[in-house]
């Protein structure tokens, strides 16, 4: 009996265009699932009974989120899933951002006891936020280094840092330098830059090579060898042909031509994405664990990783 055809679930960025070269030119059989929810929304989908319509049987998405949710749970009944890949070895830029008329934030340094504005607490801009604060020494066992104000999606967070009669709720906010979420309808955080609604302040990256594969416990191996050779194929046909790759993100995701080349320019895809390093695991559950995002006890690389990197 031939296993079933593979659910693979990706977020609708311009990360998944190997992905889309794969399926198009190498004959990956498996059926494209978008979820423009994110890395959270990926999870539950690889826990989900095989039975829902949710459910997928690999997905690829942020580490932080997988490596969060695996923490948490790790070791816990109904945990289906670990880490099999690494898809994107380059950081994830996070563009540091507040409103364009705000003159009490003009830098990095002036951000220290500031409110930050995030989109839930435990998501990528609330990470993003500790990170910069170890990074400039401000974390200190038992304080809080910043006031944390949850926020909610892209929108409400530009509105959280402007003066337009009302006082601002927030004085800055952190989010991906390069944003397509579908959900947003925008494009970039940069498009705000240059319409004049907010300013950079700085930038910073993520300490970790920013996109996994994560793959359901019970997926067919042979299937999930088939899928990291065709993945392969994908991001060699990425970086051997741009133009095609320029083509298929400024059509499908609203980026212009000029955003879709800088974007390229900032990113770097595994030339082989199986297999997972345990040092960049444990790395990020200590700074999730400084974040507060994840306890102690937490589970480290032996309880996370499926597939380690050769």
């Amino acid at each position: 009996m031939s296993a079933k055809r593979l659910r693979i679930a990706y977020i609708p960025e311009h990360f998944s265009t190997p992905l889309h070269f794969a399926a198009k030119h190498y004959a990956l059989d498996a059926d494209l699932v978008s979820e423009p929810l994110g890395t959270g929304a990926l999870t539950a989908r690889l826990k989900a009974d095989t039975s829902d319509e949710q459910a997928v049987d690999v997905a690829i998405g942020l580490t932080e989120g997988f490596v969060a949710d695996l923490g948490k749970n790790g070791g816990k009944d109904g945990v289906k899933y670990g880490l099999a890949g690494t898809y994107v070895t380059s950081p994830l830029c996070w563009a540091i951002s507040t409103g364009a008329d705000r003159k009490d934030v003009t830098s990095v340094e002036s951000l220290k006891g500031k409110k930050v504005g995030v989109s839930r607490i435990g998501s990528g801009s609330y990470v993003m936020s500790y990170v910069l604060a170890d990074q400039q020494k401000w974390l200190k066992q038992g304080e809080d280094p910043f006031g944390v104000e949850v926020i909610g999606d892209f929108a409400a967070l530009r509105k959280s840092v402007r003066q337009e009669g009302e006082k601002p709720s927030t004085e800055f906010f952190m989010w991906e330098h390069f944003v397509s979420r579908l959900l947003t309808f925008l494009q970039t955080t940069k498009h705000f830059w240059d319409n004049g609604e907010l300013k950079k302040v700085g930038e910073i990256y993520t300490p970790w090579p920013s996109w996994m594969i994560a793959a359901r416990s019970s997926i067919d191996q042979e299937q999930l060898e088939d899928l990291m050779g065709k993945l392969n194929a994908g991001v060699k046909h990425y970086q051997e042909n741009s133009g095609e790759a320029v083509e298929h993100i400024t059509s499908t995701m609203k980026y212009s031509k000029e955003d879709a080349e800088a974007w390229m320019k900032t990113v770097t895809f595994s030339d082989d994405v199986k297999g997972v390093d345990g040092k960049v695991v444990d790395d990020t559950v200590s700074v999730l664990q400084k974040a507060g995002v994840l306890k102690a006890e937490a589970g480290g690389s032996e309880e996370m990783i499926a597939i380690k990197r050769a």
